[in-house]
């Protein structure tokens, strides 16, 4: 991509550069403490997916003498057809007890009909208040080997590669400026201050925050002008700012520059306790048991767990590595195949999952 700058060395506070996507193979030298991981594989699409990231990542891990233990519990509808709540205790207790959360997939149809209070997202929303995850960053990467399959043309949309960081408060403006030190310096504060008086207030909070980084070369611009330079001149973004309702429109737009939700990873971090991880995309209920989802997103939100909670860049960089070297063997699945294109094979989720495995073991 090279999935683009790489996700390695950008964990906000740590004061790395961000690394180049490391060879595939590279032999530990010493061994280091185990990391205790909760995995929620939730539903849908969930369970597959997971399977494969855990797999792989064990994998990578191993090549740098890092292992890793998982506890695996239950949230949003597995967890309501369990125990009738979409968050049971134990998966909170093991959340908090753990170094990092890894999540698939939350909801479908089944739970539809429920009272908001009891449908599955309920589960999501509720860990991530109870760990303090306030911020949440969306890489937007549009991979090289994919720039075709997006629905805009080649030449607007090959090399982006845009971070957006939301919610309401003071300290995201912070991990923002923070996130942007350490990639081109260029942050973009989103908002509509010339009609909405809170987006006064927050345009006067991070022009406050950003006299704090000298460094960093501060830009605003309006909701509605964003989401048209988005599509536009989607190159001109590096790191962007928002409030939480702004965020969401902006990142799920930016989702399909790269033509598909299923390679997209997310985390949502306090910066004290451990972070959540999870992909961008659904739960799929449609497709969940019929092999056809994509584990890719899975896989890179495993990287952003090492770069972020864990401090484990040469662990992120093995797994992007492993996602760079099946997409240049032009393995492809469905939601990313393109009929006719030269050089690519159409495969299933778990044969992904095995040229992603070969690829880290070598």
């Amino acid at each position: 991509m090279q999935v683009a700058r790489s996700l390695a060395g950008r964990r906000v506070g740590l004061g790395r550069p961000a690394l180049r996507s490391a060879p595939v193979r590279a032999r530990a030298t010493t061994v280091c403490k185990v990391h205790k991981i909760c995995v929620l594989p939730g539903d849908g699409i969930g369970p597959e997916i997971m399977s494969i990231a855990t797999k792989v990542l064990s994998a990578a891990g191993r090549l740098h003498g890092e292992e890793f233990e998982y506890k695996y519990e239950l949230i949003g509808g597995a967890a309501i057809d369990a125990t009738g709540v979409p968050l049971p205790e134990q998966t909170l207790t093991t959340a908090k007890a753990s170094d990092s959360v890894l999540l698939a997939a939350i909801g479908g149809y089944k739970w539809d009909t429920l009272p908001s209070d009891k449908r599955p997202e309920r589960g999501l929303l509720g860990i991530r208040a109870a760990l303090n995850a306030f911020a949440n960053l969306r890489p937007a990467i549009v991979p090289r080997q994919l720039a075709d399959s997006s629905p805009l043309k080649r030449e607007l949309v090959e090399g982006v590669d845009i971070l957006i960081v939301r919610e309401l408060v003071e300290r995201i403006a912070r991990v923002a400026f923070d996130a942007a030190r350490k990639r081109s310096k260029r942050l973009c504060s989103v908002e509509k201050s010339n009609v909405l008086e809170v987006s006064q207030l927050w345009k006067e909070v991070v022009i406050r925050v950003g006299k704090e980084y000298p460094d960093v070369e501060l830009s605003h611009m309006y909701i509605d002008n964003a989401a048209m330079q988005l599509l536009r001149n989607p190159k001109y973004f590096d790191v962007v700012v928002t409030g939480n309702i702004f965020g969401d429109i902006l990142s799920d737009e930016a989702s399909m520059l790269a033509g598909s939700l299923g390679l997209l990873p997310s985390a949502s971090i306090s910066g004290t306790g451990p972070g959540i991880f999870e992909p961008v995309h659904g739960s799929a209920p449609d497709i969940a048991g019929k092999d056809l989802a994509n584990p890719l997103a899975m896989i890179m939100s495993a990287a952003m767990m090492c770069t972020y909670d864990l401090a484990l860049p040469a662990v992120a960089a093995t797994l992007e590595a492993a996602v760079n070297k099946a997409l240049d063997d032009g393995y492809r699945t469905g939601d990313i195949f393109k009929e006719g294109q030269a050089g690519t094979k159409l495969v299933k989720c778990s044969e992904m999952g095995e040229v992603l495995l070969k690829a880290v073991q070598g």
